[in-house]
């Protein structure tokens, strides 16, 4: 069966009118992930004049590339929290307030071992229901959520905006957009970096984005300005080169077809940075349980302003359908 494909139009993205004004407690909490220490938020609301006496469904969410918890994830946090969920935002081991080391390095194995423990930790909590834990990406977590969905049948949904699911065709289009001379020079920085990791040595770093026609991750036309608006101040702009080797093999569209959860899909139609046509392709792969809304928008637009509130009433309107009223 085809998958449905939604335009952003505003009655899907409002969603139920609800109040916002509930109060929300953000505390630090960590978990271990394979012996090294992961430090997140856990949001939950505050209803005094109501006596919870049930198991709450959860949320748990991280960030894309390089990203870290700070860097305008926790609005969206927030909002799920005002309706009533529990959510884990983490940061990833080597990166932001996480433990590990060599500090900026961006492993996809290491990740995915990440999400596993973060979920782990939030279904040992005797507020949660276990077997309502969603899961909620954005760009490269996009694609950690569909995989981590794949691996574990508990899942209850998944929620992945502008998802990075196919490494080779983004591959690509760094390609096409920054010519040939590009992608040999990120995959002599990468060897280079794998080289001096067999050494024992510092890793060999290079920016994460980058203006175009720059030595960076992400070097589109509006990479640079678009990540300069939603990172904190002291976000660290560099990550060790050896990820450039990983990112063609990393293809999360394959693991689709395993995924038996309920999906939410958000699309920006204007992507400079991942191919929209592998989430395409992803969601057909789900069938009738995958739901895609496009947003006439570039990659760097939802965090902020209107693409804020777009993507996050959609979101919370569809986590309120597929975990259940909290």
């Amino acid at each position: 069966m085809q998958h449905k494909v939604n335009p952003a139009s505003e009655h899907l993205v409002r969603g139920r009118e609800r109040d916002t004004q509930v109060g929300v407690q953000r505390r630090d909490v960590e978990f271990d992930s394979h012996g090294v220490t992961c430090r997140a938020w856990l949001f939950a609301p505050q209803r005094p004049a109501v006596r919870i006496a049930f198991k709450r469904p959860a949320i748990v969410m991280a960030h894309g590339l390089g990203g870290t918890r700070d860097g305008s994830l926790e609005p969206y946090a927030r909002r799920f929290a005002q309706e009533g969920f529990l959510v884990l935002l983490f940061d990833y081991r080597n990166l932001g307030a996480s433990d590990g080391e060599p500090r900026q390095l961006v492993s996809i194995r290491r990740q995915l071992q990440d999400w596993e423990a973060a979920i782990a930790f939030v279904r040992e909590m005797p507020q949660v229901d276990p077997d309502r834990v969603g899961l909620w990406g954005t760009s490269l977590s996009g694609g950690h959520a569909l995989v981590t969905a794949a691996r574990d049948p508990r899942i209850a949904a998944i929620s992945a905006q502008c998802p990075m699911l196919d490494g080779l065709l983004s591959s690509r289009m760094v390609r096409h957009d920054l010519g040939p001379r590009a992608v040999l020079r990120h995959l002599r920085s990468a060897i280079t970096d794998w080289i001096r990791a067999g050494l024992g040595m510092s890793p060999l770093y290079v920016p994460l984005v980058g203006k175009p026609g720059t030595h960076a991750a992400m070097a589109s036309h509006d990479a640079y300005d678009g990540i300069m608006k939603i990172m904190a101040p002291d976000w660290r702009n560099e990550m060790a080169a050896r990820f450039f080797l990983s990112m063609p093999l990393y293809r999360p569209v394959r693991y689709a077809g395993a995924v038996k959860c309920p999906a939410l899909f958000m699309t920006c139609q204007h992507d400079s940075v991942v191919s929209t046509k592998a989430t395409l392709k992803a969601a057909a792969r789900m069938g009738d349980h995958a739901q895609v809304i496009e947003l006439p928008v570039g990659h760097f637009d939802v965090y902020l302003g209107e693409g804020f509130k777009r993507t996050s009433e959609a979101q919370v309107a569809f986590f309120r359908q597929t975990l259940g009223t909290p």
